[in-house]
């Protein structure tokens, strides 16, 4: 009777016990660069002069144009105020030369 229980508890357990767990961890590399603008198409593209040399970088699908401080700006004060010449900071998300952009800091309040 024994054995017939263990064979039991065996086959239930069995397939479990030989089964691969599979994982898959995403990481999302979210940095900031900062510099004047020296080229800006709205929706598309941003160029600042960077201490290391100009960098380009993309925009993604929603942009947020924000002050130091956090305040939020609309689309009339973007198009007077985001323009060549004005320090900014970008948030951006990913590496290398695939960055996009979901952040504009204006340097100032």
């Amino acid at each position: 009777m024994k054995k017939i229980l263990l064979s039991m508890v065996l086959a239930v357990a069995a397939p479990f016990a030989w089964a691969q767990v599979s994982e898959t961890t995403t990481s999302t590399t979210t940095t900031e660069g900062s510099g004047t603008i020296t080229e800006y198409t709205p929706g598309s593209v941003i160029v600042l002069k960077e201490s290391s040399g100009p960098r380009t970088y993309h925009f993604g699908k929603t942009v947020t144009y924000v002050t130091r401080s956090g305040k939020v700006l609309d689309e009339d004060v973007v198009r007077t105020k985001v323009k060549v010449g004005v320090p900014v900071r970008v948030h951006y998300v990913g590496t290398g030369d695939n960055v996009m952009v979901d952040r504009v800091i204006l340097d100032e309040d």
